[in-house]
């Protein structure tokens, strides 16, 4: 049986028995919610939006029309396995949006947070990981396992290698191919996409002091004007990171990163 209580569902979607719908949720005309899905409080589906496998969508997203979400992936390893996305709250997922389920041989799970803005024809590959105040311009495409940190913005028609690691507060260009690391903080534009600088813009938004963009900038210019190796840099953004937070996202960043920094 269709759990909802006080939602508002037009008559040509199709719920299927088992779907959990939140109260005050608004669903438009022909969506198709699968057996498998819960919808928190106040979510919104236009119209013609397809939710599938085992979909948890949090309180007040906005979900706009062609979107498919929780769909089987595209990796050719995956066989019908009971995998998931999660998606937080406040969200906003444009048009043509795709955001694949897991893999059994990764996390299982394609996590969205919260407060994030996903543009037109945006794809979300199985297994990425995208934390919260993001935003995804245009035809944004992530491969398989992508992490991307807090408060990252993607340019337009930008495309991110599997697997690659994309710090908190970074800035990439649009039409930029990304297919190694992006430390925290950083500008990064271009194929292959190479650091420009630090985002100071964005860390002014965010209320970061001169102080800290100050520190921010000693980091940036350690790791791609001293011309020393990468495991030579890393203790000394370390002793930084002990005296100065702002810099612990770049230790932090430094555990997760498998594919090597942009440099």
């Amino acid at each position: 049986m269709v759990k909802h209580i006080t939602s508002n569902i037009h008559m040509s979607s199709i719920i299927d028995k088992g779907a959990v719908i939140g109260p005050k949720v608004y669903i438009g005309p022909f969506c198709f919610i699968g057996s498998h899905v819960e919808i928190g409080e106040g979510t919104i589906l236009t119209s013609n939006v397809v939710v599938t496998g085992r979909t948890r969508i949090g309180k007040y997203n906005k979900i706009y029309q062609f979107s498919s979400i929780g769909e089987a992936n595209q990796d050719l390893k995956y066989y019908e396995e009971p995998m998931h996305v999660n998606i937080g709250d406040n969200n906003r997922i444009r048009e043509g949006v795709t955001i694949h389920r897991g893999t059994i041989q990764g996390s299982k799970v394609t996590i969205i947070g919260n407060n994030n803005l996903l543009m037109v024809n945006t794809h979300v590959a199985h297994d990425c990981i995208i934390n919260d105040n993001c935003i995804f311009s245009n035809n944004t495409v992530l491969g398989g396992h992508v992490t991307v940190g807090n408060f990252t913005i993607i340019g337009g028609m930008t495309a991110i290698h599997q697997k690659c690691t994309i710090g908190a507060h970074v800035m990439i260009g649009g039409c930029s191919g990304v297919v190694k690391d992006i430390p925290p903080y950083v500008v990064a534009y271009g194929n292959r996409a190479t650091a420009l600088g630090i985002n100071i813009r964005g860390l002014k938004r965010r209320n970061f002091s001169k102080k800290s963009l100050h520190i921010i900038k000693s980091a940036y210019h350690l790791l791609y004007h001293s011309g020393e190796t990468l495991e030579k840099i890393k203790p000394r953004i370390e002793i930084l990171a002990k005296e100065h937070i702002e810099i612990q996202p770049f230790c932090d960043f430094f555990t997760k990163s498998s594919r090597g920094l942009i440099r």
